[in-house]
């Protein structure tokens, strides 16, 4: 089975050709515009020549800061691009497959449907996230030689401004943690885009996008509570993966003293309250149903 998988998942690469290219266009985008916004400082001289000054007299730590901040801004976007990516994958999986006709072929071979499902179930929370951070770890190091490049145009030395703090380990390990965490968080909205993916004979994006929003107003107005309601909010913007208190770094009345936690990704993440928490393992065996539901439809209720 595990072959099979393996083989399963390589075709999903080469039929998706989405998932290589997404990640690229979004690398060649924020290059382009990193090269833009460093011409465009060149106007500013004189504040351009007091900034790097104020730079190269600033602490480790706070350097350190500087560039994370610098790398996370990117790697948001990549984030979003890649969540992008799945609902429209998983929505169109096992929706193209019927419209193409292409399923009959795939029947043909000696496959089962559990293994050509959980082939895509993986693409989508797994292969998906790891092609666009290893596309986001090189653009970090492009728009680092960028910056590096201006910052030597401009007489200083980039070695001390930039290579000598970046923490790319933390922010690229960090990432990872975060990336693979998050799809396990979001894992039952996966698992609803496939099962819709299954069964519906058009516009499935709109009958997944229908269902999540009805099923909370259905069930404030039949029951009456808010167990679904609560259940997506909590699932889609508050995930137990870390506990940051944001207002005092922006409270000046706020004091706190600069320490390498405060500047460590890696460090913010609660792994064990993640790992610990019973919604996440409530949302994968949730994931885990409507996966099955979708082995089910796609094994005996197909119409192609």
């Amino acid at each position: 089975m595990i072959g099979n998988l393996q083989a399963l998942v390589q075709r999903e690469l080469w039929e998706h050709r989405s998932i290589f290219v997404t990640p690229v266009a979004i690398a060649v985008v924020l290059s382009l515009l990193t090269v833009l916004a460093l011409v465009s400082a060149a106007a500013f001289g004189s504040h351009v020549d007091l900034a790097v000054l104020t730079a190269s007299n600033i602490g480790e730590l706070e350097k350190r800061a500087a560039l994370m901040g610098f790398l996370s801004m990117p790697t948001m976007v990549f984030a979003i691009g890649a969540w992008i990516l799945i609902v429209f994958y998983s929505l169109d999986t096992l929706y193209a497959e019927r419209k193409n006709k292409s399923i009959l072929f795939w029947r043909s071979l000696p496959l089962t449907e559990t293994e050509t499902v959980l082939s895509k179930l993986i693409t989508a929370l797994f292969v998906i996230p790891v092609v666009s951070l290893v596309i986001a770890a090189i653009t970090h190091i492009v728009l680092l030689i960028l910056a590096s490049f201006w910052i030597m145009s401009v007489g200083a030395d980039a070695g001390h401004l930039i290579w000598s703090s970046v923490p790319l380990f933390d922010v690229w390990l960090g990432t990872f943690i975060v990336a693979i965490a998050m799809v396990l968080w979001l894992s039952p909205f996966v698992g609803w885009f496939l099962f819709v993916s299954a069964f519906a004979r058009r516009s499935p994006f709109l009958i997944a996008t229908m269902g999540i929003i009805l099923l909370p107003i259905v069930e404030k107005i039949v029951l009456p509570t808010s167990f679904f309601g609560a259940a997506i909010w909590e699932r889609t913007f508050r995930p137990p993966l870390a506990d940051l208190d944001f207002v005092k770094f922006l409270d000046d009345d706020v004091y706190f003293e600069m320490t390498p936690d405060l500047v460590s990704i890696v460090s913010a993440i609660d792994i064990q309250g993640f790992v610990t928490s019973p919604s996440l393992w409530a949302g994968m065996v949730v994931c885990g149903l409507f996966t099955t539901a979708a082995i089910y439809v796609r094994r005996y209720r197909d119409d192609s």
